[in-house]
């Protein structure tokens, strides 16, 4: 089956012409599996998450579908035209200066009192109301009479695509990172079909982001749900994938990430074929035990500590070079941290200010 191809309007740049992204849907003649949303490269330079929808694609166009797939490559256009010399930026909106991926809508949703006006439903009406709910509300913030942001306009845009399927990946990279996985704790068994060794477990608070946007409102459904003595599994499962280092594409390592994106597909009955889980380790801590470390001084940073690599307590993590105390002995300051951790990872650039988020690290890492 090969893709239709379509393209959404999501703004007008100064000169009048539209801003449009690109969209992709494998549709099959029945539905019966759940459907799926992917995006890719929110961020300018986190390019790797399009080599994996195009492998996904190449992938898909031989697999029997179940469920309806719609990618977004090249999902924030503004960003991945945000250049400086030979360098992305676009991880800002340079308008507002708001991280891209913390620009979607918060529902702050009353859950309590639309339960109320809906508790004669079946939990089949029920969810196909609360997912109308969240499109609308979407589709209302996008027609503000005062108008939004740029930066919102986009994501909500993209945020309303999210919110019509089952399933939902947002594609990321980080700057010099190993690959690891955004999962909400109560799906943390989901975390097993994908590629990746390391999986960070979100609790049910939203902090802006893509998948926050998609599975807290459900996941505060089903608690609410649960006090009125009604249960019902979450109908909603949202992933960030964080596919390894910014500004790099390798096509073949994509491969491996469309391995455990078509092994969590076939669990879940969007494809027919079974494709079974790489057999690795994968470890998890939760998103409190995520610490980040910030440099201590200014200067160039000579990176030790390997991403993806358990680093025991006070084992060096980096070295800050000052040429200008040449001469001293404080000329080169070591690092390291007191815990047992895992660097997950580190700052792009090894010119760094007093403060810079030097490294992220896992700590209190457990067997998932």
């Amino acid at each position: 089956m090969k893709p239709s191809r379509s393209k959404l309007k999501i703004g007008e740049l100064a000169t009048g012409q539209d801003l449009e992204l690109s969209l992709f849907e494998f549709t099959p003649e029945v539905q019966t599996g759940p459907s799926v949303y992917i995006q890719a490269n929110v961020h300018g330079a986190e390019v790797q998450g399009n080599a994996v929808i195009y492998q996904l694609m190449q992938a898909l166009e031989s697999c029997e579908l179940r469920g309806k797939v719609t990618l977004v490559p090249l999902a924030n256009p503004l960003g991945i035209n945000q250049k400086s010399g030979e360098f992305t930026l676009g991880r800002f909106d340079p308008i507002t200066g708001v991280n891209w991926n913390r620009e979607y809508l918060d529902h702050k949703l009353d859950v309590a009192s639309w339960y109320q006006g809906h508790r004669h439903l079946s939990d089949t009406e029920l969810i196909a109301h609360f997912r109308a709910l969240l499109v609308e509300r979407c589709h209302s913030r996008l027609h503000e009479p005062w108008g939004i942001t740029t930066g919102h306009r986009l994501a909500v845009s993209l945020q309303q695509m999210g919110h019509g399927a089952d399933i939902v990946l947002d594609l990321h990279t980080g700057p010099k990172s190993c690959k690891h996985l955004y999962c909400p704790e109560y799906d943390k068994d989901a975390a097993k079909y994908f590629s990746i060794p390391y999986t960070l477990l979100i609790p049910n608070e939203f902090g802006g982001a893509m998948d926050e946007s998609i599975f807290c409102p459900w996941w505060q459904l089903s608690e609410y749900l649960a006090t009125q003595g009604r249960e019902i599994e979450r109908p909603v499962s949202a992933f960030t994938l964080e596919l390894g280092s910014q500004e790099n594409v390798d096509l073949n390592d994509a491969l491996v990430d469309v391995e455990g994106i078509l092994a969590y597909l076939s669990k879940r009955g969007v494809i027919s074929e079974h494709v079974a889980p790489a057999k690795m380790p994968r470890y998890a801590c939760y998103l409190k035990d995520y610490k980040k470390y910030h440099a201590p001084l200014g200067g160039l940073v000579e990176y030790k500590a390997k991403v993806g690599q358990a680093l025991p307590a006070g084992r060096p993590l980096a070295n800050i070079l000052r040429v200008d105390r040449y001469g001293q002995e404080s000329a080169i300051v070591p690092l390291s941290l007191p815990v047992d951790c895992v660097p997950v990872l580190h700052f792009a650039s090894a010119s760094v200010y007093q403060g810079t988020e030097l490294y992220k690290v896992m700590t209190k890492v457990f067997v998932l």
